[in-house]
């Protein structure tokens, strides 16, 4: 005899969902760490020298296209245990932003290398010790919009200059995206100093999640007033 209260079905309930969260991550970082596994092995191969940061950049080029694909198919993830394709989403989100990624991944990671080689040959230079701190703000900065722009290019189709002006809008627009952003680059800086590099990498998926969580306001804003 029925009780006519309604029952979940299988696949619904906080387990089932947490089982999905898991198998999601899990899969993601995977697929993550397989794209952009090229330039990582690269990376390995390089000598702890100020001289590597250009060919450290070109091994870093595949990384873009990857967290790309990582945050698309985190941002269509489901809840639902019976109904889970993240590596179909993450094959889908490469080959729709693989190459509008590379189109603002390049540019950032050639400035931030200028920056970067700047600083580290900063005694040269001849120039007050201010400006080493004025370059160091402008490449914390050029981050944290690299992070805005990496968000639109992932979710929404837009040439790259209107993508690069929107991350920029946003940077001041959405405080909060922002200073979420910047929480996890500190984040990351300071595992990557402290423990190991690779910390950063093995994280990734979780990372990109709350990177999503915090660019909240973005998309939102994003899909109602420059969507059709």
């Amino acid at each position: 005899m029925s009780s006519g209260a309604p029952t979940a079905g299988f696949g619904a309930g906080p387990l089932s969902r947490a089982a999905a969260l898991i198998h999601t991550l899990v899969t993601i970082e995977a697929l993550l760490l397989l794209a952009a596994s090229p330039g990582l092995a690269g990376l390995l191969l390089l000598a702890p020298d100020p001289a590597n940061l250009p060919l450290a950049a070109v091994c870093l080029l595949p990384l873009g296209p990857a967290l790309s694909a990582a945050l698309y198919a985190l941002h269509h993830r489901t809840a639902d245990l019976t109904d889970l394709h993240p590596a179909r989403a993450y094959a889908r989100g490469w080959r729709l932003n693989a190459l509008p990624a590379l189109k603002l991944w390049t540019p950032l990671l050639a400035w931030l290398t200028v920056i970067a080689f700047t600083l580290t040959h900063f005694s040269a230079t001849g120039l007050p010790a201010w400006w080493a701190l004025l370059l160091a703000a402008i490449g914390a900065a050029s981050l944290l919009w690299g992070a805005h722009a990496l968000l639109l290019t992932s979710l929404f189709t837009f040439r790259a200059r209107d993508t690069a002006r929107l991350a920029g809008y946003f940077l001041f627009r959405h405080t909060r995206a922002t200073l979420g952003a910047a929480s996890l680059l500190v984040l990351v800086a300071a595992s990557t100093a402290l423990l190991t590099e690779a910390l950063p990498a093995l994280l990734a998926a979780p990372l990109l999640l709350s990177l999503l969580h915090s660019g909240r306001p973005v998309i939102a804003e994003t899909q109602e007033d420059f969507t059709a």
